[in-house]
């Protein structure tokens, strides 16, 4: 099979579907690779290298999506670049397809079966699919640094001959991946670290990073699917708010990383609370291609309201594209080996990664999730 990568396409894109290490695994498994001129530059990746390492370089978009028979892009192709994929052919990106009815439409019309990077099921043999994890991971580390870089203080204890400075305070809301590593991150530049999530079981790792868990005893109305929250109660998210309303007012740098998977992400920082933070103080939206957590920010840029900076940064992870496209690189090598040979797709439909993340197929909308979604907003 010919396996092409496109160059991606949306505003502000760094990362490329693949590596140099991966083409050579590729390439040894049988494949035959065709990247788009140009596909890897931001990523620190040149054709040259490509070349080198196996792949056959293309003048452009457009002769890459009509000849392979696998397409690996990152983001969702636009209506445009579904047109241009060979009809029949298989499609390996982030698709999020509950959200884009239109190109589900084309999916299905050209026959592509596509299968999802975000829809691959949280089950411990797909952990090296998981790319929403191996992503989150570095947009983590990449949203305290953002909130480091605006604040007008440093992180760490700093005892002088001139006196002493306190340690910053970093509050967190969500303790999945991102959340996680931005603890992490926080704790190891010396910040007070507190964090609050809808469920309780995170506590332990919370506190294993040194963070301090913020919990609300009350945990009826929070239900998880995958260790990831699926809904909350109206009830439960007022308690949240009251208890950290206090905590944020006091914190130097919010991160907020709250997302309901197929739903708008959560207001979890009102503008009353923005008002009761101290002058100086950053938040950081993780949330905010989704909606955003703090009703203030601002999709795809830094503002300041009254006296917050609040950045509204898209798509962290490209800001780290040479380590984010590794990572993306080998998550999707695994899915793809996993699903098919050099020579053929498996199509176990009933297998569970199949089935988590197979989107459309032979012309039909076969993702339950998305479908019921989907019918519900028509």
């Amino acid at each position: 099979m010919i396996a092409g990568i496109p160059k991606e396409t949306r505003e502000g894109e760094n990362r490329v579907a693949i590596s140099t290490e991966v083409v050579r695994m590729m390439v040894k498994a049988g494949f035959s690779i065709k990247i788009t001129a140009g596909a890897g530059k931001m990523a620190g990746k040149s054709d040259q290298a490509f070349q080198e390492a196996g792949a056959e370089i293309v003048k452009d978009n457009q002769t890459t999506l009509s000849s392979a028979d696998v397409v690996l892009m990152v983001n969702p192709p636009s209506i445009q670049e579904a047109e241009m994929i060979k009809e029949g052919a298989a499609l390996l990106s982030y698709l999020y397809a509950y959200t884009q009815p239109e190109l589900v439409e084309v999916l299905k019309n050209r026959k592509i079966s596509a299968f999802a990077m975000d829809a691959v099921p949280r089950i411990s043999r797909a952990q090296t699919m998981d790319a929403l994890s191996s992503q989150a991971n570095l947009a983590g580390y990449k949203a305290v640094i953002l909130g480091a870089d605006a604040l007008g203080k440093i992180f760490p204890l700093l005892m002088t001959a001139a006196g002493s400075i306190k340690p910053s305070k970093v509050l967190i809301f969500g303790a999945g991946v991102a959340g996680l590593q931005a603890i992490a991150t926080a704790k190891r530049l010396g910040a007070v670290v507190e964090c609050t999530d809808v469920r309780p079981e995170t506590k332990e790792q919370v506190e294993s990073l040194g963070g301090k868990f913020l919990m609300v005893k009350d945990d009826a109305g929070v239900k998880t699917e995958g260790g990831y929250a699926k809904e909350v109660s109206v009830e439960y998210l007022q308690k949240q708010k009251e208890l950290v309303a206090k905590h944020v007012a006091e914190a130097d740098l919010v991160i907020t990383t709250a997302l309901v998977m197929g739903k708008k992400a959560p207001v979890l920082i009102s503008s009353e609370m923005v008002q009761s933070m101290k002058p100086g103080s950053v938040i950081v939206d993780m949330a905010v291609e989704s909606g955003g957590n703090c009703a203030l920010s601002e999709r795809g840029k830094t503002i300041i309201k009254e006296g917050v900076t609040i950045i509204g940064q898209e798509n962290l992870p490209s800001l780290l594209a040479v380590n984010a496209s590794e990572l993306y690189a080998r998550n999707i090598w695994a899915l793809l080996s996993h699903l098919a040979t050099s020579q053929s797709f498996k199509w176990e439909m009933e297998e569970d990664v199949t089935k988590g993340c197979l989107i459309t197929h032979n012309g039909d909308l076969v993702h339950e999730f998305t479908r019921n979604i989907l019918h519900a907003q028509s």
